[in-house]
């Protein structure tokens, strides 16, 4: 077997990746490499005679494993060298497996399908295998570490962030909680959708011409080799699966690839030195800078935003690959074969922000200092909010214009918020009375604490780390 040194490869996902991501990568390589595609057209060829055999009543389980066993034998530099000659890849696997299986069953490969048949069952067959032997365990462990953080975290205090400037308080677990109820929804979806993925054999249009010429019942013929898949037959093929089953699959992949770079990218932020929040695991032998030795950078959360801009315009060439004239055309015949980068990329990203939240560390002490500081040029002026709230709920009905008069006092006089608010008795008794009937403890001090004003923001983080987390582990015991 020709072997290449790994530095000789085009791609960077088959060397710095192959390398970085080993253990993912080689969980890939299973599924969607070059020898796993030849191989699960090579398993669909043997599905294809055990159906017809079956048929016939007479399949034997030493026939179906020695089928089985020569399709994952398949040798794709035989089938490869085959090809130079027909110039059809299809064909040249049908004229390999002629010679290793037993004369007396050959003339069953490839009989009464077209090499979509094969093709894109396979595609289905490998898709939906490695979606759930690995891409959905990687997103699953993902998911289980920031439903950790969430729960870990509900009631650490930190400030809100709108629009790059500070908000109401919230509690970190809440800025996780986040993450953890949109990511969860879409790891179900990419499960449901890996499901559904179907296989053919209908032949050159789809109307099963083939076919009925060997069986009276054309589409029994067909389930019963999707059968040995574990797939289901297209409701209406032509040439090809209908295009929409991957697709969906596919676009579901992306929408958890865009939840997974915002992730990156917040969490990016909140290491910004002025912000200071959170940190990355580095290494005692890490290099932060070549030049800047003190630099801890979050490269790994930028690592994954590029990948997800490298791989997410690819959605594009998904939707192309809707069209095809007529029964068929080979428009997507090289595109096609990009699903695989799509997905490794994808997958890749997904280990690498699983290693960042496995390693992510919050830095209470900053989050609380930010959080005391919060409120741009007026200290604690995020509770600005609850105190308009209030005097609206007193009966004051410009209540909101008194407040931010207040805010400008304080910035002006360089007072915090609440030492302004105080010497605003009428306002001050009316908010504080509010309190007293909500039931809120040491009322007249609650707005020196911006902590203590983060409305379900540890209760809504705790349910939702508890609920998507007993909802993964589910999906494991599946």
């Amino acid at each position: 077997m020709e072997t290449r040194n790994i530095f000789e490869n085009l791609s960077c996902i088959d060397h710095r990746y192959s390398l970085s991501e080993k253990e993912v990568f080689e969980g890939l390589s299973k599924y969607i490499s070059e020898e796993a595609n030849i191989r699960s057209c090579a398993l669909c060829e043997a599905a294809l005679v055990q159906a017809h055999l079956q048929v016939r009543g007479e399949l034997t389980p030493e026939k179906a494993k020695l089928l089985d066993n020569i399709a994952q034998n398949i040798s794709p530099e035989e089938v490869y060298a085959e090809e130079e000659k027909t110039k059809h890849n299809i064909r040249a696997l049908v004229n390999i497996l002629k010679t290793k299986i037993p004369q007396d069953i050959a003339p069953l490969v490839h009989l009464g399908a077209t090499s979509v048949d094969i093709l894109d069952t396979a595609l289905s067959y490998r898709m939906k295998n490695v979606t759930q032997n690995v891409i959905l365990p990687e997103l699953i462990a993902l998911e289980k570490a920031l439903c950790s953080i969430a729960e870990r975290e509900a009631e650490t205090p930190q400030v809100g962030r709108t629009h790059g400037q500070h908000a109401v308080p919230i509690t970190f677990g809440w800025s996780i909680a986040e993450f953890v109820s949109r990511l969860g929804k879409s790891i179900l979806r990419i499960e449901e959708l890996s499901k559904q993925l179907k296989g053919k054999l209908a032949g050159p249009v789809g109307s099963y011409n083939g076919p009925s010429m060997i069986v009276k019942n054309p589409e029994e013929l067909e389930r019963t080799y999707l059968s040995f898949l574990n797939l289901e037959p297209s409701e209406y093929s032509n040439q090809l699966v209908e295009p929409e089953y991957l697709l969906r699959l596919l676009l579901e992949m992306n929408v958890a690839f865009g939840i997974i770079a915002n992730l990156a990218d917040d969490l990016r932020n909140l290491q910004r030195s002025e912000i200071g929040e959170v940190f990355e695991y580095f290494a005692s032998t890490q290099v932060g800078s070549s030049t800047m030795p003190q630099k801890r950078n979050p490269w790994n959360s930028e690592h994954v935003k590029s990948l997800w801009k490298a791989m997410s315009p690819r959605v594009m060439t998904f939707y192309m690959d809707q069209i095809s004239e007529h029964q068929r055309d080979l428009t997507n015949s090289a595109s096609q074969r990009f699903i695989a980068d799509y997905a490794a990329g994808f997958t890749m990203a997904v280990s690498r922000m699983k290693s960042v939240v496995l390693g992510l560390q919050a830095d209470r002490d900053a989050m609380a200092k930010n959080l005391a500081q919060a409120g741009g040029k007026v200290k604690g002026g995020v509770l600005a909010e609850p105190a308009y709230i209030l005097l609206g709920e007193a009966g004051v009905n410009d209540g909101h214009e008194v407040i931010r008069q207040i805010t400008l006092e304080a910035e002006q006089s360089g007072k915090t918020f609440y030492e302004a608010l105080k010497t605003h008795t009428e306002a001050f008794s009316k908010i504080t009375s509010q309190l007293e009937k909500l039931g809120i403890e040491n009322p007249s001090t609650f707005f020196e604490d911006p902590a203590r004003y983060r409305g379900l923001a540890a209760e809504k983080s705790k349910r939702l780390a508890q609920k998507y987390s007993a909802i993964m582990d589910s999906l494991v015991a599946k």
